[in-house]
């Protein structure tokens, strides 16, 4: 028997860690010794590798499943995570079990947006790590579990034009999102308040694709002093989404693209309602000698933007003035923040009191909208139930 669950999950923010063979069974045979691929040290730990050096990280915090007490940034291993953190039918078992019907996932070798093949030597290979990385999310990990996986692909950060062209190919296969960084002058590359990225822009808001920034994708995380634990950038996250918040509205794009659709992810959502009084405030002083644009920033946001929430009750409270349509629902499975495999039980404590309308939106409606889905996965298949006959 299917399991009974109070609240219909889709998760906007779940990530990948990708399977060793991604690039190795996608890459030209002249490329495979350079390409991405899973490589055994000395130590036994096991790293990726690409174009000959070896990266720092395997799994990224891939805790899914661990007790608080054992929790590190990086398994050593893929045996020494959870089936689920690179095996989608198993991550369907886990998350169908808890009652997340709807998953949109991050990729972790490429990072989050993909830019890691930005720094690529040879910037051939790097096109072709990025259509195989898209190409293997479109045919293995969504097409594994059909319904459940929202597809989302990576682009080629290092040429808008490119990359708009593999947003319109992988459009026309079913994608929803590109992930994109939440800055991008780290990289070298021009700004949001420039007219380089409008390549990609036009293809996204010609093909409806959702653009999604997740917190961290700059390489940059805020900490007062040199010296602080890296804890102290983990409770500081939702500041890098207000700052991308910012830019962002304050860039131009979303006047010039009034149909582009932009979700942050993992940024949280309580400081939302200050941060639109605050950039309505600075709009009103300074939008003459700034030319900011007739707009309110706070309009272009309940336009243009979403945001999305884990466990967070002051968010909650104050969900009418960020606009309960713009709020959506995360897993954030396999990293530390996951609620699962309680997910129905940490939504009960925040949602139970809230209305049904309410809740219908920020937990599933709003993600069905925003991202063109309305595909369900065969539940009783993928837990193996039995049907009466």
């Amino acid at each position: 028997m299917v399991p009974r669950h109070d609240f219909d999950l889709i998760s906007v923010d779940d990530h990948i860690i990708e399977p060793p063979k991604v690039w190795t069974d996608r890459l030209p045979a002249k490329y495979q010794e350079a390409g991405p691929q899973v490589v055994t040290k000395d130590d036994g730990s096991e790293a990726w590798q690409f174009e000959g050096e070896l990266v720092a990280t395997m799994g990224l915090n891939a805790v899914a499943g661990k007790e608080f007490k054992d929790f590190a940034m990086d398994p050593m291993t893929y045996a020494d995570m959870i089936e689920g953190c690179y095996n989608p039918v198993q991550r369907a078992r886990d998350l169908l079990a808890d009652g997340v019907r709807g998953s949109l996932c991050f990729p972790t070798f490429p990072r989050f947006a993909g830019q890691r093949f930005t720094t690529a030597k040879d910037k051939a290979l790097g096109d072709l790590c990025v259509k195989a990385y898209n190409d293997w999310m479109i045919d293995e990990w969504c097409a594994s579990v059909p319904g459940l996986y929202i597809p989302m692909m990576i682009g080629q950060l290092w040429d808008p034009k490119l990359m708009a062209e593999e947003i319109r190919r992988c459009a026309a296969r079913g994608v929803r999102a590109v992930s994109f960084p939440e800055s991008t002058t780290p990289f070298d590359l021009p700004s949001f308040h420039t007219d380089f990225w409008d390549p990609v822009w036009q293809a996204a808001v010609e093909t409806d694709i959702a653009i999604c920034i997740h917190i961290g994708t700059s390489g940059r995380t805020h900490l007062p002093s040199p010296d602080a634990p890296y804890s102290v950038a983990v409770a500081l996250g939702p500041v890098n989404a207000q700052i991308t918040f910012m830019d962002l509205l304050l860039s131009g794009i979303p006047e010039r693209f009034p149909k582009i659709k932009i979700a942050l992810s993992e940024g949280g959502i309580g400081w939302v309602p200050f941060a639109l009084e605050r950039v309505d405030r600075t709009w009103e002083r300074h939008r003459y000698w700034a030319k900011m644009g007739d707009t309110p920033p706070s309009e272009l946001f309940r336009r243009n933007f979403w945001v999305c929430f884990i466990d967070e009750f002051a968010g909650l409270e104050t969900r009418d003035r960020i606009g309960v349509d713009r709020i959506m629902w995360e897993c954030d499975y396999p990293h530390a923040d996951t609620p699962w495999p309680n997910s129905q039980a940490e939504v009960t404590k925040m949602l139970k009191d809230l209305p049904a309308d309410d809740v219908a939106a920020m937990t599933h409606g709003n993600a069905e909208k925003l991202f063109r889905w309305d595909a369900r996965p065969d539940v009783d298949a993928i837990l193996g139930v039995k049907q009466s006959a």
